[in-house]
């Protein structure tokens, strides 16, 4: 059976799943990678031509929901049978894509935290707990980290050509001072949130325009905290994890938003076998599967497993602080963009340039907002797609 993903590319990462499929599959699968445009096209034109060579496949959520429906196989029987594995509601709730049936299995997650060597810890405000910061308490932090520091600033945000900090204002920031990403781009709310970034950008390193991996300038000591995806900061603890801490991301007026990255497995419409795909997930999803997709790609489990703690230290530390995420009573789920294709480059270019105008250039807020908001609603206008969270579903998503 030919199992199709979209996951896990490059080679190395490649053959380690394929030894860890090869240990647990229930019959004989091959694992096949492929870019995210060509994997939906092949899957549209295999099942629009009535001749599915394809028994299973694996995506983002983001490369998943376009093919719901329409070229996925309905799996809610399959999830009831596994409930015992308890996935997250919200998690759920996504494989549904805004319908009553269920088009893939949630099937691994990742996600953005907060690094901190123990010297910075010894800087955090009166009465602030590590675990439960808001953002207010976040940016007392820099500055007073900074101050100790000779007027050094020591905190590092991914804001270099290969940083992800888009993914920081599009998951993190927005959402928890608006509630939303897209339909709250231009609002009040939103102009508070570039404020409040134009004053931690005040409190950063410099460098930080050229930061890809925070993992990098964490070891080295140029920055003692930092803000990036778990796979990006996994080598900075590894020779001292004693002095470590790996957190959840701030608050702000409307909760905690965080954005995760939740993979799927699904079956195509007309799959070559069926039978063995839905086997095939049964084993992918079980926990102790999921604890060694960890152990050996970095990806955290969507089912409730135990982490044991002979993982990499670091590994352990992202995962509580992952889990305090998703547990938060406050906590807001925030999706990458979904059903945007190759076109995802330019609505995130929407939000580099917006920062770039804003917090480096010093250009004036709101009039920045107002013109970006008309670029990136010509996107969504050319796309005709529905908001994806935590903005309200809607069959358009408009920027209001």
């Amino acid at each position: 059976m030919v199992f199709l993903s979209t996951q896990f590319r490059p080679v190395d990462e490649a053959e380690r799943f394929r030894r860890l499929l090869a240990s647990v599959a229930p019959g004989e699968v091959s694992y096949v990678t492929i870019e995210e445009g060509p994997f939906s096209s092949q899957i549209r034109s295999q099942v629009d031509a009535g001749s599915t060579q394809l028994g299973l496949v694996a995506g983002l959520h983001g490369d998943l929901a376009p093919l719901a429906g329409d070229y996925l196989t309905d799996v809610s029987e399959l999830l009831r049978r596994l409930g015992e594995r308890r996935w997250p509601p919200d998690y759920l709730e996504l494989a549904r894509t805004g319908t009553d049936r269920s088009w893939y299995v949630p099937w691994a997650t990742a996600s953005y935290v907060l690094a901190a060597h123990a010297d910075a810890l010894e800087h955090l405000p009166p009465g602030a707990d590590a675990d439960s910061l808001t953002y207010d308490q976040f940016l007392d932090w820099a500055i007073a980290a900074r101050k100790a520091n000779g007027n050094r600033p020591v905190l590092g945000l991914p804001a270099g050509p290969q940083g992800l900090l888009h993914r920081f204002t599009q998951g993190y920031l927005l959402p928890s001072f608006t509630g939303g990403q897209i339909t709250t781009f231009r609002s009040a709310e939103a102009v508070t949130a570039w404020e409040y970034l134009r004053e931690l950008w005040a409190n950063c390193n410099r460098s930080s325009t050229t930061y890809g991996f925070m993992q990098e300038p964490l070891e080295s000591g140029e920055v003692l905290m930092a803000w990036d995806h778990v796979v990006r900061l996994v080598e900075a603890p590894e020779r001292d994890p004693d002095n470590w801490r790996m957190l959840p991301s701030p608050r702000g007026p409307h909760g905690l938003g965080y954005m995760a990255v939740v993979a799927g497995l699904a079956i195509p419409r007309g799959s070559t076998d069926p039978d063995l795909a839905e086997r095939t997930i049964d084993v992918l999803c079980r926990p102790d599967t999921q604890v060694e997709l960890l152990r050996s790609n970095g990806f955290f489990p969507a089912v409730d497993a135990t982490i044991p703690d002979d993982l990499p230290p670091a590994i352990t530390l992202e995962a509580d602080a992952v889990r305090r995420q998703q547990e938060a009573e406050d906590s807001l789920l925030s999706l990458p963009p979904v059903g945007l294709g190759d076109r995802e480059g330019e609505v995130t270019k929407v939000f580099q340039d917006t920062f770039r105008s804003i917090v480096l250039d010093g250009d004036p807020i709101r009039p920045t907002l107002d013109r970006q908001a008309g670029i990136l609603q010509s996107i969504l206008d050319e796309l005709r797609v529905p908001c994806w969270a935590p903005d309200p579903p809607a069959d358009r998503c408009e920027v209001a």
